[in-house]
């Protein structure tokens, strides 16, 4: 039997296929600016998160230009993962993309990580 939770994440998944999905970055911002305020006290809260939306924005457009060279698979696999997990981010979307990428790039070839001659 499949979960009615699970049939949503699913069309959720197959309408991402031409581009990542929709991710609410300004309350993860908004946490990260007030927490770097707290932890150095002397940061500017409004400062610090306009910082991390423009990361954020650059990121999601970089996101974005390479979403088509990353495989279905990973889309899916890596989208779920940040989706449930709660707060997220481009960045972490697209970390978790490029480290699935590259494991199998490792796998096929792995002197091409470890240089030449090792």
């Amino acid at each position: 039997m499949i979960l009615p939770a699970a049939l949503g994440v699913s069309a959720q998944l197959v309408a991402w296929a031409g581009g990542p999905p929709a991710i609410d970055v300004e309350t993860i911002c908004g946490g990260i600016a007030v927490q770097s305020h707290f932890a150095g006290g002397a940061h500017d809260v409004t400062k610090v998160k306009a910082e991390c939306l423009r990361s954020e924005k650059e990121t999601r457009s970089n996101l974005e230009k390479q979403w088509s060279t990353f495989s279905a698979v990973d889309r899916e696999s890596c989208t779920a993962v940040v989706l449930n997990g709660g707060a997220s981010t481009y960045t972490e979307l697209l970390t978790c993309l490029e480290m699935a990428r590259d494991v199998r790039k490792l796998r096929g070839n792995p002197s091409e990580f470890l240089g030449p001659g090792r």
